[in-house]
């Protein structure tokens, strides 16, 4: 039997992409705790002429990340959750908490198009349905914050930790719950629930607020969500993100904060050969393309399973024994084993090893192979990773240099270069967190360098320092301020997941995408970009260029319109004739040439020639034969 030795230096275990492919550890479930108090149905800001409240910006936020992660994370699975409700429906049957679901769906599970629909139409029948109350009052000794951290926890309960992360996210606007308590009721519910969390996070769970802050008072984090959570000094100033004077502004910052990043994965980066630690790696861009098609079975409508199998060559039966890899060397087959494979592609013993430091301005733009890869330090193996880290980070920026690094990566060995990033801030939060990037540099193979034009100053054509003035001056007018790639969304997928969308949630009208790199023609036409656009032009092609762009517009309409008349003369000539019938008879060669000429013209075909040519008749006459085909079809011949 003959051994196929494509793919020898192949390893089922390699990735396909190390750098964007996410693995299976990183599935997420996250429990929404939503705060239905009759304070989170009040208007969330002074100047909010229509009025919307928290209750209808959180729903928002969570319609918006649902269908996200439909369209990003399918695995992923979520449960919505109200507390300082009047009814309640939980597994545990306490008060105060109500799971909100859908039919044919578990309260934990991966989101569907009807839970969408139902959950963004909520507020609708939110009071008759669900009902809203102050869940935490004086003289009762009921703890309804206490209640929905017990549900969550055990929302979450499936799934191990290791495999699954796992999220508690509470939106409200409520900054001390336990105010209208005192005394040792008031200190018991506070240490009882601070526990509560803290049992959850024991036990691998991450807890994460969302405040929202009222118009006539900031959020407090200090009062108890910071001992909740477990935050301290300037770590609750960071967290606190700014009420904002827009409506707008505030569901912006809970969109960013409920999208979380994601480890790509875990590397070993090699200080030096004693010095080791832990950096986490986060793929910040990344091309996105619409989902793969999925097979589904005509009859059931359930996915069908692909399976490969090997067939022997020479017997043509099963292979069933695995597969084994080998090189033809000498004339021999040289097998290998999988851990011999692992053993010739391993290039370096560590992920990421350090080679020394070089000056940034030695890094140049086109040395950028393909978008980098964010690091950031991890203490969960090696203890002490920040630290080092952290005392890198400071000397890099501090000297302005960048660290050469060796990527250690099986299938694709590189040197890549490691730049410090500073930590950017603003009024809203952190905007650029502290870390290094990871750029992939070329080899000296991959670098091509263009061939050189040699051109004498008679041929080169320059500009006057007048058209670069005008030119200049058109720049400074039409330049975009504040320019992002972030501002423009894929208007082909905007609109393939708005029909997606529009079809699963049962919508009769198709979404309207705004195509946002279209120019702005509405700024394109203001009077100073206008006036920066014609003396640009008249400085390039002259002053009468719209003129002489007119005439001759005009001179080729007059033209068009010419041939037009000569055409309809042609047909009306040629339509004396019986040009069938002068074919079948072969009277066609008694023609003038003129008569022919008509009958070309009037079918657009050529009329060039000699006299002897044209009365030569077999092209005419073979046209003619076609034409009286075409017109028995009811087909117009051209």
């Amino acid at each position: 039997m003959d051994l196929d030795p494509e793919g020898l230096f192949r390893d089922d275990s390699d990735e396909d992409d190390d750098n964007v492919q996410e693995r299976e550890a990183n599935k997420e479930m996250v429990v929404y705790l939503i705060d239905a108090s009759p304070k989170m149905f009040t208007p969330a800001t002074k100047a909010d002429e229509k009025e919307e409240t928290h209750f209808h910006t959180i729903v928002n936020c969570i319609t918006h990340a649902l269908k996200t992660q439909i369209i990003g994370r399918s695995y992923d699975e979520v449960a919505i959750c109200f507390f300082n409700t009047k009814e309640k429906k939980n597994l545990q049957e306490l008060a105060g908490v109500y799971v909100y679901n859908v039919t044919e769906r578990e309260p934990l599970d991966r989101p569907d198009a009807r839970l969408i629909k139902e959950f963004s139409c909520i507020e609708d029948s939110f009071m008759s349905n669900i009902g809203s109350r102050y869940g935490i009052t004086s003289g009762s000794r009921e703890n309804t914050l206490y209640n929905a951290l017990w549900v969550a926890q055990a929302l979450l309960r499936k799934g191990s930790v290791k495999t699954v992360s796992k999220r508690i996210v509470i939106f409200t606007n409520e900054d001390d719950p336990f105010g209208g308590l005192t005394g040792a009721v008031k200190t018991d519910m506070i240490r009882t629930t601070i526990q509560r969390a803290r049992d959850a996070q024991d036990l691998g769970l991450s807890i994460e607020l969302l405040p929202l802050s009222r118009p006539d008072e900031e959020f407090n984090m200090s009062l108890f969500y910071a001992d909740l959570i477990g935050l301290e000094g300037d770590e609750i100033v960071d967290y606190l993100p700014s009420s904002g004077e827009k409506l707008e502004d505030m569901t912006n910052q809970l969109k960013k904060r409920m999208m979380k990043k994601r480890k790509v994965k875990t590397l070993a980066f090699a200080i030096t050969n004693d010095v080791c630690i832990e950096v986490n790696t986060y793929a910040l861009i990344r091309p996105t393309t619409p989902g793969a098609i999925t097979w589904l079975d005509s009859i059931s409508n359930l996915p069908l399973k692909a399976e490969r199998s090997f067939i022997c060559n020479d017997t043509g039966a099963l292979i069933q024994d695995p597969q084994k890899r080998f090189q033809v060397y000498n004339d021999k087959i040289v097998k290998f084993s999988t851990r011999e494979l692992s053993d010739v592609k391993r290039v370096s013993s560590h992920h990421l090893r350090l080679l020394g430091f070089k000056p940034l301005d030695y890094l140049k733009d086109y040395h950028n192979l393909r978008p980098s890869t964010f690091i950031y330090p991890s203490d969960e193996q090696i203890f002490g990773s920040t630290r080092v880290f952290v005392a890198l980070h400071s000397s890099m920026r501090r000297l302005g240099r960048f660290a050469l690094a060796f990527y250690g990566n099986p299938t694709r060995p590189q040197l890549v270069a490691l730049i410090a990033q500073e930590e950017v801030t603003s009024a809203g939060g952190q905007i650029e967190p502290p870390g290094i990037h990871m750029i992939y540099l070329p080899y000296s193979d991959d670098v091509r360098y263009p061939e050189e034009v040699h051109l004498t100053s008679d041929d080169a054509p320059r500009a006057t320092d007048e058209q670069i003035k005008k030119a200049s001056n058109l720049l400074r007018r039409i330049d975009l301020k504040n320019f992002s790639v972030c501002q423009f969304s894929n208007p082909a997928l905007q609109r393939h997941y708005g029909i997606l969308e529009a079809l699963a949630l049962g919508e009769d009208e198709m979404p309207d995408v705004k195509d946002e790199t279209l120019p702005d023609e509405e700024g394109l036409a203001r009077p100073v970009v206008v006036k920066a656009v014609e003396e640009f032009k008249a400085s390039v092609y002259g002053e009468n260029y719209d003129q002489e762009e007119a005439e001759a517009a005009a001179a080729k309409a007059g033209a068009s319109k010419k041939r037009k008349a000569l055409t309809d003369a042609a047909a009306e000539k040629s339509a004396a004739h019986n040009w069938a019938e002068l074919a079948d008879t072969g009277k066609l060669k008694d023609m003038t040439v003129v008569d022919l000429k008509s009958y070309l013209s009037a079918h657009g075909l050529p009329v060039s020639g000699k006299k002897e040519a044209l009365k030569g008749m077999s092209n005419v006459s073979s046209i003619v034969q076609q034409y009286r085909l075409c017109c028995s079809c009811n087909v117009s011949a051209r």
